[in-house]
């Protein structure tokens, strides 16, 4: 009797865990607005439902930061390959953001494959776009119209950006955050498993980014500073 009892409670247990995991999965996403205009970001993604940001403190100067950002590799970026090799599921595809290789710039890679670039705004901001859910049909030209107005109904759009502030003598602020905003009941739906799935990981490589970056711009810096 109490071996039962005791695997009746096991098993109630494992549905509950189950069924709070898919309600999560499932559960709607709110809808943010930005609080003004202040970066590029704000015009280009003003609002959103799915959201990440991340920031470090980086000791160099703006400029050297944002050279940073522009040549920083993936394969700078710890554990980026392995993640986005397990996001791919092991395919093989042609070289963008999910297989970014090992001699171009992360950010040249991706905005000459799946990204537009929106903004270039040296030494401050810098800001990319992707279509991440499109209707069946949809060619690559319309992905790229889809930025040039509102998000037509149907598609969900991802905006990323990397922003750089004076913090300090010789150092900087640097900052990358993302928003997507799915248009339509059911796009939203479709995001929000995907989203919840793979944030973690995102996270990871979102840190994992802006700590290549500081690598790279505090080197720029010391190369800098020895030639002077």
């Amino acid at each position: 009797m109490l071996a039962s009892l005791i695997l009746y409670s096991g098993l109630v247990l494992m549905l509950g865990g189950a069924g709070l995991t898919v309600a999560a999965l499932l559960a709607p996403a709110p809808e943010s607005r930005a609080a003004g205009s202040g970066t590029r970001l704000d015009a280009f993604a003003p609002v959103w439902q799915f959201h990440e940001v991340h920031a470090l403190r980086i000791e160099a100067p703006p400029a050297r930061v944002f050279d940073a950002i522009k040549r920083v590799r993936a394969d700078e970026i710890f554990l980026f390959r392995t993640l986005t090799w397990i996001r791919r599921g092991g395919r093989r595809l042609p070289q963008n953001i999910l297989n970014a290789g090992t001699e171009q710039p992360i950010i040249d890679v991706a905005t000459h494959s799946t990204f537009t670039l929106l903004a270039d705004e040296a030494p401050r901001e810098i800001v990319m776009g992707t279509v991440v859910i499109a209707p069946t049909g949809t060619s690559r030209a319309d992905t790229r119209r889809v930025f040039d107005g509102p998000v037509p109904p149907g598609f969900a759009v991802g905006t990323m950006n990397f922003l750089v502030t004076p913090d300090g003598p010789n150092a900087s602020r640097v900052s990358t955050e993302t928003r997507v905003f799915a248009n339509g009941a059911s796009t939203r739906r479709r995001f929000a498993v995907y989203w919840r799935v793979i944030y973690p990981g995102s996270a990871i490589i979102r840190r994992m980014w802006l700590r290549a970056i500081e690598r790279r711009a505090i080197a720029i810096e010391r190369r800098a500073l020895d030639a002077g």
